[in-house]
């Protein structure tokens, strides 16, 4: 097992150099200057060389890139030029927010996507599975940030349940997580749900009927137990999907967070911050993808006897 997540994590070593060339480069490459935000209005061309020099903005950009990467594999994310703050530091305040964000909509989708699943697969092709698969369907096509203002508009405005925006109270934090988290619902359920029904038509279930076991105690103590491998790896790689999914629901909800952060660089053409936030959030992506791995190939051997 040791030897299959090292060789794994070193096949994120390539990846994750192209992913920080590809956002270098988007970012370089975009109209818009960060001096813009720096220099007053009939500044000399003369105060605007300065000013690129101090932040090294008139190097070409292979040389940019390896000097950021450099920082970065030291740890060292840079001064916000515009901010005047480390980047570090920023990051760090505007984390935890979408780590609670993000860790309860993860909770939310694998529960409820787990439970109507099975109930899915347990009742297939009965009217409750039309219902749940339903949904489902209208669940995954809806946009987050279409059903975060229809949640604002019901639950805050109408309704007043919930705050419109903020982060002060635990109450804060419903409507957002029901916005991120219905849509990882969706895709949950629907794997799960496939997943029983393929280990129903297995052999060793047969056997277990034929001993006479209770239905529900083999689809819930044996399928779901067999299915629930597939299901594993889809919530793993939903880690950083979720996180990148915070970035427009945090916007909707005005949250502080990543994404509002991000959101806020954007619009300053703020290089160090951008390419930082982007990065962490390319990073969960690979991080979710290999902690999928190593969890399918704890819970199949065939797995790692592939790579061996």
């Amino acid at each position: 097992m040791i030897s299959y997540a090292v060789r794994r994590l070193l096949m994120l070593v390539p990846v994750f150099l192209a992913v920080s060339i590809i956002i270098f480069l988007i970012l370089h490459l975009i109209p818009g200057d960060p001096i813009d935000n720096l220099i007053r209005i009939g500044s000399s061309p003369e105060q605007r060389d300065v000013i690129a020099q101090r932040y090294g903005l008139d190097r070409s950009l292979p040389v940019q890139y390896l000097i950021w990467i450099a920082n970065v594999l030291r740890g060292e994310l840079g001064t916000a030029i515009v901010g005047q703050r480390p980047v570090s530091t920023m990051i760090m305040q505007a984390l935890p927010y979408s780590l609670a964000l993000g860790g309860a909509a993860l909770l939310f989708s694998a529960a409820v996507g787990i439970l109507l699943g099975v109930i899915a697969a347990w009742r297939r092709e009965g009217w409750a599975d039309q219902l749940i698969m339903g949904g489902v369907l209208l669940g995954s096509t809806m946009p987050t940030f279409w059903l975060g203002l229809l949640m604002i508009l019901l639950f805050s405005v109408h309704l007043g349940w919930f705050p419109v925006s903020g982060a002060k109270t635990w109450q804060a934090l419903v409507l957002p997580v029901l916005t991120i988290g219905l849509a990882g619902t969706a895709l949950v359920a629907r794997v799960t749900r496939v997943a029983m029904i393929e280990a129903q038509q297995r052999d060793f279930v047969m056997l277990l009927h034929a001993k006479g076991l209770p239905r529900w105690r083999i689809h819930l103590g044996h399928v779901l137990r067999h299915a629930l491998t597939a299901v594993v790896t889809i919530l793993a790689l939903r880690i950083g999907w979720i996180l990148g999914g915070a970035v427009t629901v945090e916007v909707v909800f005005a949250r502080p967070g990543l994404g509002t952060l991000l959101i806020k660089a954007l619009n300053q053409h703020d290089y160090p911050v951008v390419q930082a936030s982007l990065l962490l959030l390319a990073m969960a992506v690979m991080l979710g993808t290999l902690l999928g791995d190593l969890l399918q190939a704890a819970l199949d051997p065939r797995v790692r006897m592939s790579m061996s």
